[in-house]
């Protein structure tokens, strides 16, 4: 049984976001498609924000939306906390500036505050974005075991880097079998070459992973994986464990991709609610505080080959063809004293609201639940923590990447737009990332307008 759409919310939107239209007149005469990240664009054109406070924000047109996107998950506190806001004014006094180029104190504070949740980061490097965390994972990986191929998971998205840009939104023609997925390249501008590198396995079929991996042990350096897929899809029981012991047993680095997961949906991340120890973890997003941030964390006898006390740094000078090449990681703004304030800032407050955060989320969770049964449409809600995302399926299991491909997509999109006009803002089609400044008022009228708006654009 499939929902059809009976209302198209198109027309209303542009009426009411005129001058976000005309600011994307303008922006394509400057930037290519208007926009400078392709994630931001939706059809026909994004709404233009220019203010934000709290749990809302305000488009050019002068419309109030409560905010559910929330910086793609990263603004766990809401807009301009006041904790944040007051740790980074307070950084820039005493400091005197909000840039060093040199260590300082808040490097070593803000990891051993990490450490505290995720233990298997036994030493710590910053850099500035979920992405460059995960190229130095990578690098890491292949410099500790001298293998340099890497698998990922179908429906895994670990950043633009060509190695890891495969297979997270394949077609149903190119992706091949379900139990032996396919390399497909999800971007122009890369080499035919990259897909040979790296190998495409299946979330939550252990089976399968296990003779892939088998299959290819001598060449691979590391698994990576977005232990909930997408921050959303859970694996099943014992999965992680599974994978983490065939991982083990064939000398093949276990890489946890927490970007999304880490202090969302848990404090201690996947990893910790399912007990599961990888050789190496990134995480960023929440615990920048709304900043460029990344983190890469591991086994200190992988950490340690980033050391610049074990070779030669590409700047140092010294004569490279006599001494041996350290593993190169540098960043002018790798631990900026001002992000790192925040993300201190910003656990502060979550290790003191973050359980009233995830059962408001829960509770709003099942509200929207008996909400949708109310108007008979079929809906399940999956995710974790403090972010979920709204599913319309009559499927009772989401196991992997081919499953939420056979959800109702373009009705779920109709739904976010048509929800616009009352005020209740996510990307059409994105996860629900919830902060803690999202308090009842904003839950209750978020419900409100479901009620309203659902049976005017959905049907079965």
């Amino acid at each position: 049984m499939s929902l059809q759409n009976v209302a198209h919310p198109d027309e209303v939107y542009t009426e009411r976001t005129t001058q976000s239209r005309a600011h994307m007149e303008r922006a394509r005469k400057v930037m290519p498609g208007g926009m400078t990240a392709n994630i931001k664009h939706f059809a026909p054109y994004p709404i233009t924000i220019n203010r934000a406070s709290g749990s809302k924000f305000y488009d050019v047109d002068g419309n109030e939306y409560i905010d559910y996107l929330m910086g793609y998950g990263a603004l766990i506190l809401g807009h301009a906390h006041p904790h944040v806001r007051e740790a980074i004014v307070r950084q820039v006094e005493e400091d005197g500036t909000w840039l060093f180029g040199t260590p300082h104190d808040r490097e070593v504070t803000m990891a051993t505050r990490i450490q505290k949740h995720f233990p298997s980061m036994e030493q710590i490097r910053y850099a500035n974005s979920g992405t460059e965390a995960n190229l130095l994972a990578v690098r890491l990986a292949m410099a500790h075991t001298n293998k340099y191929k890497i698998a990922k998971f179908e429906g895994h998205y670990h950043g633009a880097i060509d190695s890891l840009l495969l297979s997270i939104h394949p077609s149903k023609s190119d992706a091949g079998e379900q139990e032996d997925p396919q390399a497909v390249p999800d971007s122009g501008g890369m080499s035919p070459e990259v897909a040979n590198e790296t190998i495409i396995l299946p979330f939550n079929d252990i089976k399968s992973c296990a003779r892939i991996l088998e299959q290819h042990k001598d060449e691979l350096a590391a698994v990576i994986i977005e232990p909930m897929e997408g921050g959303i899809i859970a694996p099943k029981q014992r999965f992680l464990q599974q994978l983490r012991k065939v991982t083990n047993k064939l000398g093949i680095l276990l890489i946890f991709d927490e970007v999304k997961t880490a202090f969302r949906s848990a404090m201690d991340g996947v990893q910790g609610v399912y007990d599961v120890t990888p050789d190496l973890t990134t995480i960023g997003k929440v615990v920048g505080g709304g900043f460029p941030f990344g983190v890469v964390g591991g086994k200190a006898t992988i950490m340690e080959q980033s050391s610049p006390l074990n070779g030669t740094d590409i700047f140092a000078g010294e004569d490279s063809e006599a001494s041996q090449k350290a593993l190169f990681h540098s960043g002018t703004y790798n631990g900026h004293p001002l992000i790192l304030a925040a993300g201190i800032a910003t656990l502060d407050v979550l290790e003191q609201e973050y359980d009233a955060l995830v059962a408001r989320t829960d509770r709003f969770r099942e509200e929207l639940t008996h909400l949708f049964r109310k108007h008979d449409i079929p809906m399940k809600t999956v995710g974790s923590g403090a972010m979920f995302s709204v599913l319309l399926t009559e499927r009772q299991e989401i196991n992997h990447y081919r499953d939420l491909q056979k959800c109702d997509h373009d009705s779920r999109k109709k739904l976010d737009k048509a929800l616009f006009e009352a005020g209740v803002y996510t990307k059409p089609g994105n996860r629900y990332s919830l902060s803690v400044v999202h308090d009842d008022e904003a839950l209750t009228k978020t419900l409100e307008a479901y009620d309203r708006v659902i049976p005017e654009v959905i049907r079965y």
